[in-house]
């Protein structure tokens, strides 16, 4: 039997190997047959997600663009969802993926219209990983959320309490994924952030497209880091977050709301 670490009981030796041999069971389950694109795993295993970091965004509504979808298009192609590519293909709308949308906000007294991107706020204090029974939805130290599909049932209890709507649900087999973003029919999705391209030191792929399209709406970085952009911008004019009153802490901010 393995033997425990110095803060780890037989118990919960115990607990997490049947945990895993749970989960695993109830992956095959679902899709028999199918196989999921091994996670690539960018970042060195000496090298892991740190809590000195929380990655973020910030974007500002007044230089988003009503009719522009560099951001949807963008995360798209880079993570392969959505497309005609893969093989989705549904009768009802609303059964499509959806990791990025772009939605208007209309003033009802004023008649003020706002368009901005609406993706996983990844929260601090996350609804979905709480309710999540297998440890599949969870939130990285450096407070990116993500789904393991590996361990995903599908029983989309997260998406009942993500209050952004944030998550789809896989009905069809996919193919042609990509390996840094593995996909399966029966389990959930949303926004990584693009946790690939993070662990890379790079920039989620729709803050790079909104840059390069001229509108420079969306920044990326370490709120932590008080000499990071996206940190000096919130401290100079400031930043709001959506449902404040839920008091999730979400990494995703907005200006202009």
């Amino acid at each position: 039997m393995t033997q425990p670490a110095d803060n780890e009981t037989t118990t919960d030796i115990y607990r997490r190997q049947f945990l895993g041999k749970t989960a695993a069971a109830a992956g095959l389950a679902l899709a028999p047959g199918m196989i999921l694109t091994e996670v690539a795993h960018a970042r060195p295993a000496d090298s892991a997600a740190s809590d000195k970091n929380r990655w973020g965004m910030l974007i500002n509504t007044e230089k988003c663009g009503s009719g522009c979808t560099a951001c949807v298009t963008a995360c798209q192609t880079e993570n392969g969802w959505g497309g005609e590519d893969n093989s989705e293909q549904h009768s009802n709308a609303s059964q499509k993926a959806v990791w990025i949308r772009k939605v208007k906000l209309k003033d009802k007294q004023t008649g003020h219209v706002q368009s901005l991107p609406l993706m996983c706020q990844h929260c601090e204090n996350p609804p979905c990983v709480d309710v999540c029974p297998t440890g599949a939805s969870m939130k990285r130290e450096d407070g990116v959320v993500l789904v393991d599909k590996h361990i995903c049932i599908g029983c989309r209890y997260c998406m009942m309490a993500c209050p952004y709507k944030a998550r789809s649900f896989i009905h069809e087999q996919i193919q042609n994924q990509k390996v840094h973003a593995p996909r399966g029919k029966g389990t959930v999705e949303s926004c990584t952030m693009c946790v690939h391209r993070i662990d890379e030191d790079g920039t989620p792929a729709c803050v790079e497209a909104c840059n390069a399209d001229g509108h420079k709406a969306m920044y990326f970085g370490d709120l932590k880091d008080s000499n990071s952009e996206i940190s000096k911008e919130l401290a100079k004019n400031g930043g709001q977050q959506l449902r404040p009153d839920l008091a999730l802490n979400t990494g995703v901010r907005y200006q202009g709301l």
